[in-house]
């Protein structure tokens, strides 16, 4: 192979050793703009730079070579705008295998390191390959590779120069170095704070001694806080431990349970789109969504006044006590700390301890519910009572008829699905499901409580509600488990009124309307699902900064999540956590004032 251009090479010689310099303030920033100015895409002859299709376009990635520092880190940042196939190298060691593996793919990511052993032949079948993607962090045959691929990047290892060249390949950052320009799509972009206007020092130092003081009283095992501006990651970081016995330490792709959060991540987008889409009114009565209702004390309720918590909907039910049968005994078994517990008798058609085709959603690992116990919760919705009178009242009850409503106004029968395709997947949300189990390992989920009155067991890999457990794991007031990246992807969507990636996925006027307060003259507070800032600020109850506009808005979750997202500044924070875990009774993270300390600590570090 031919040897590198001096030229090129000389460029990226000099910003390596630029990486060198002791860090002083404004070093990150320092080492980002040299890193964009670096990274150079020097052909796109296809245009597949940067990828637009994120739910047709099937990804592989090939790591060739021994990687350095920054090279190891490639992989890591491409797969958080999509999912991306790792495959080994002896899957494509003969240019016949190789040629296999590209047919499975619509782009392949190759990427070339020190040593890579790429031959003349392998050179000629990726040359061939429209669905090649090459990008170099070696000096090894730039020349030829400018020569024969159709398309290639040339990435220096220096510091934020991998995440620069992944940026660009998904559209987060346009190219700008010595090569080719593309324009950005729209996408979550990460920068150093200061690329923002924000002191990284005072931002970082602030967050992790908050978090790390609810570590030390026990308010959570472990943390996770992302912050973005102007649609920009600044601050991604982990804390602590999947649970108390500090055998796992959490990592930034870990799942959460959403609880709450669910309520602004599932049947609200949905609703959204169809509404700006024409086809969903606010001001309908529920019983013309949900006709089962027709006659009911509810069925005149409108869907704005239900949506902002103030249709006089009571707040809760407890499901799950209805199904227990007096104080009969059940045969002794252990609970999860291993102590003998009498277990609940539960009443006939309610839970099995096997599954039959009766007994067939299951609750717990050794508890299933009957098939039909679901409509017995829909009844106990249209039976339950109306609040004496309106007025803000939080209530759960219109987000289990959601999953029904959205999948009738959608012309589907498959209500996930809906929410996969139409908007998760288009955003490269590939994490945010129900009933993780199905895709995930247990070690990636995030346990919660361990439950002592209804299951008896630890909650693992399943919803923490009881309610949504007994819908199968799939409701619209939680169930939702993701990670904290795909989150802030969603809440970003709200951000940029319904784009991303280039893609109007919700019309603009739909994503103003709902995170509007609609009632706000009645002293209520909430936008349409959404939570926002109190009317008059209150230290004590808040869970956000008081420096979050009026325009703000968010959502928080019992099991010690929360997100909140402000258009006057754009500044999105995210905070997970498994303040449930080992027990719901722990209240420090309110105690504490975690969250919005937090969230204080981010305005704090805007630079006026």
């Amino acid at each position: 192979m031919q040897k590198i251009s001096k030229k090129i090479w000389s460029l990226c010689l000099i910003l390596f050793c630029a990486s060198f310099v002791q860090a002083q303030p404004g070093a990150a920033l320092s080492d980002f703009e040299q890193a964009r100015a670096g990274v150079s895409l020097l052909k796109n002859d296809l245009q597949l730079i940067p990828v637009k299709d994120l739910v047709n376009t099937r990804i592989g990635y090939l790591s060739l070579g021994k990687p350095g520092s920054e090279g190891q880190s490639f992989y890591n940042m491409l797969a958080r705008y999509s999912r991306v196939d790792q495959i080994t190298p002896s899957q494509t060691a003969q240019p016949a295998a190789l040629q296999k593996t590209l047919e499975q793919y619509d782009m392949l990511i190759i990427a070339l390191h020190a040593d890579n052993g790429l031959t003349d032949e392998t050179l000629a079948v990726l040359s061939e390959a429209p669905e090649a993607v090459m990008i170099t962090f070696s000096p090894e045959g730039v020349d030829q590779l400018k020569a024969t691929a159709k398309t290639f990047m040339l990435v220096p290892e220096i510091p934020w120069a991998a995440s620069i060249a992944s940026q660009i390949v998904f559209g987060a950052q346009g190219a700008q170095g010595s090569g080719l320009s593309t324009t950005a799509l729209g996408r979550l972009a990460y920068a150093p704070a200061a690329w923002v206007g924000m002191d990284e020092q005072l931002l970082a130092d602030s967050i992790k001694a908050i978090v790390e003081e609810g570590l030390a009283a026990g308010a959570f095992p472990g943390a996770q806080v992302l912050v973005a501006k102007n649609g920009t990651v600044v601050y991604h970081q982990t804390f602590g431990y999947h649970s108390p016995e500090k055998q796992r330490e959490v990592q930034t792709d870990d799942l959460y349970d959403f609880a709450s959060v669910t309520k602004i991540s599932s049947g609200l987008p949905a609703l959204m789109k169809l509404y700006g889409e024409g086809k969903f009114d606010l001001d309908a009565r529920l019983d013309e969504y949900y006709p089962d209702l027709k006659g009911s004390n509810k069925g005149h309720l409108t869907f704005r006044s239900m949506l902002s918590h103030n249709a006089q909907l009571m707040p809760w039910i407890p499901f799950w006590q209805g199904t227990l049968k007096g104080n009969g005994k059940y045969p002794w078994r252990k609970r999860w700390d291993g102590t003998r517990i009498n277990d609940y008798r539960f009443r006939k058609n309610t839970f099995s301890r096997d599954s039959t085709a009766a007994y067939n959603i299951k609750i717990a690992p050794d508890i299933w519910q009957h098939k039909d116990y679901r409509e017995k919760m829909f009844k106990a919705i249209r039976k339950s009572p109306l609040n004496e009178k309106p007025g803000y009242v939080y209530s759960g009850l219109l987000f289990y008829l959601m999953p029904d409503i959205v999948s009738d106004l959608a012309q589907t029968d498959d209500f996930e699905g809906y929410l996969k395709n139409e908007i998760y997947r288009k955003i490269g949300a590939w994490s945010i499901t129900y009933n993780p189990t199905r895709f995930y390992p247990l070690e990636k989920i995030i346990p919660t409580e361990r439950d002592t009155f209804f299951s008896m067991q630890q909650i693992h890999g399943r919803v923490h509600d009881e309610g949504a457990a007994m819908m199968g794991g799939v409701s619209c007031n939680a169930g939702l488990f993701a990670t904290t990246t795909d989150l802030a992807k969603l809440m970003q969507l709200y951000l940029n009124k319904g784009t991303f990636g280039g893609e109007q996925i919700i019309a603009s006027e739909a994503v103003d309307t709902f995170i509007t307060c609609h009632y706000c003259d009645e002293g209520n507070f909430r936008g349409l699902g959404f939570d926002k800032p109190l009317i008059e600020y209150d230290p004590v109850v808040s869970s956000v900064s008081k420096d979050a506009s009026p325009m703000s808005f968010g959502h928080s979750g019992y099991t010690g999540t929360f997100t909140w997202a402000d258009p006057a500044n754009g500044v999105l924070f995210v905070f997970m956590s498994n303040r449930v875990n080992p027990t719901r009774a722990n209240r420090k993270l309110y105690e504490l004032a975690i969250r919005p300390r937090i969230h204080q600590a981010i305005y704090d570090a805007i630079e006026q």
